[in-house]
């Protein structure tokens, strides 16, 4: 009998043990099987560690990015689409993260957490998907960058739809170079810099300043400021590249016066900037269809006179994502509400069935907050410095553009050039950011970029 017992016991240990290991293995299944589905071992998914059986990617027309054709995967026929889409659609071998054929990888392959790849099997291949990008804009985009590092970004800011994702250097992924790694022309190549970029913002941080001083200095709309070409904080000199004399606070935004910007953050305090700093994105963990955009930063410390000025108006450590600064704009044109950016629109099913996209994770619609009057005094304000200093062209005036350009200082290296802005009118709800590494000027390269691609997005 007492034998009897201990066989029970070690048999009811023995099956604590298997259920505990089946829940282990349910629990790891649920979390990894798409993973290991779609492991580059599988055969039938990938060829000599490049992905060959996949569902197709196209553009939001319906133009075709990349398919398989007889096994082999092939990119757009036309070489400037291909190196203009690249970081939206993607690398064979996954080096760009960003990319559709790596970051929608279960749903090209038609991975399902019931049937496996039962799908892909069954009908030999993975579900096509339909990415919010236009091709023939970003390819615009591609050429108004005109070799130049950065990016450009454009989305629809009352549906989220990403309609333009470029970064540069890129390359041809049918061609691609030999010798790319290592090579000065193609430093970060893989990076997208739209998404998972970060640059000194130089002066399109004075949009935060002026929302700060807005909500905390209540006759600043009223006041004047002197300009000398410098403003003395106590402890050093912030410097203006002009003598501005007297203008007024949105004069100061107009002419881009580094002195009025200084002293208004200084006025205000570290905390008062940080603070209005992190509702616009700022210090704030921002995903986009599950990738985390690189954090933008303002610092976390307490800052000398001299560093918060230079914070104030874009320098210092201050440090800008541009997908963050296109989701600010949004929120200024749309009424406070930064609503958080969609690359893929639907889903085709390998059985033909059409499908909106939509990932399994949740998350937030609205990405960034502003208080309605706050974001509408930005709005006329931005409106003005294209008005009256960008020289505004009257072919795309009747897009109510509104922007502001950044000059970004950068040590031993010529500055980064910046413009961020959107368009008023509500037939064209579209917001733009333009960052061109070590280029120049913003409003002699960023602005005129941005021109080309609005001006063609105004023709469709």
């Amino acid at each position: 009998m007492e034998r009897i017992s201990k066989r029970m016991r070690l048999f009811a240990v023995v099956i604590v043990l298997f259920a505990a290991g089946l829940i282990i293995l349910m629990i790891n299944f649920a979390a990894h099987g798409a993973e290991w589905a779609t492991k580059r071992i599988n055969s039938h998914i990938y060829a000599q560690g490049q992905i060959n059986t996949a569902g197709g990617i196209y553009d939001r027309n319906g133009t075709p990015l990349a398919v398989t054709k007889d096994g082999k995967r092939v990119f757009s026929g036309d070489k400037t689409t291909r190196v203009a889409t690249l970081h939206a659609v993607g690398d064979l071998e996954g080096f760009i993260s960003t990319g559709a054929h790596t970051n929608f990888r279960n749903e090209l392959t038609g991975y399902s957490s019931i049937n496996g790849v039962y799908s892909l099997l069954k009908y030999g291949k993975g579900n096509d998907i339909k990415l919010s990008i236009d091709a023939a804009l970003c390819k615009t985009a591609y050429q108004a960058l005109d070799g130049k590092n950065g990016t450009i970004g454009v989305y629809n800011y009352k549906t989220g739809e990403v309609l333009c994702m470029v970064s540069t250097p890129s390359y041809d992924p049918n061609h691609k170079p030999e010798n790319i790694d290592g090579n000065s022309k193609y430093e970060a190549v893989y990076l997208n810099r739209f998404l998972h970029g970060l640059f000194t913002p130089g002066s399109t941080f004075k949009i935060v300043t002026a929302a700060c001083a807005l909500k905390h200095l209540p006759q600043v709309q009223s006041r004047t400021f002197t300009c000398t070409g410098e403003y003395n904080t106590g402890d050093g000199v912030v410097i203006c590249r002009t003598k501005h004399g007297e203008i007024s606070f949105e004069e100061a935004l107009n002419v881009s016066c580094n002195s009025a910007f200084a002293q208004l953050a200084i006025e205000l305090g570290t905390e008062r900037l940080r603070a209005t700093a992190q509702t616009m994105g700022f210090n704030k963990a921002i995903s986009v269809e599950r990738m985390p955009l690189a954090m933008s930063q303002f610092s976390m410390g307490e800052m000398k006179s001299l560093e918060l000025g230079w914070a104030g108006v874009g320098q210092h450590t201050t440090l800008a994502n541009p997908a963050q600064m296109l989701i600010l704009m949004g929120a200024i044109a749309n009424g406070g509400q930064g609503v958080l950016p969609k690359l893929a629109s639907e889903r085709i099913t390998a059985s033909g069935k059409i499908q909106p996209f939509r990932l399994l994770e949740s998350k937030p619609l609205t990405a960034i907050a502003l208080e309605p009057q706050i974001a509408a005094t930005l709005k006329t304000m931005l409106r003005s410095n294209v008005t009256n200093t960008y020289d505004e062209r009257g072919d795309y005036d009747d897009l109510q553009l509104c922007g502001k350009t950044g000059t970004a200082e950068v040590d031993n290296k010529k500055p980064h050039a910046w413009f961020v802005g959107f368009c008023a009118n509500p037939a064209t709800p579209y917001a733009i950011v333009t960052v061109a590494e070590n280029a120049g000027s913003g409003q002699d390269v960023a602005y005129k970029a941005a021109a080309k691609v609005l001006l063609f997005l105004k023709k469709k």
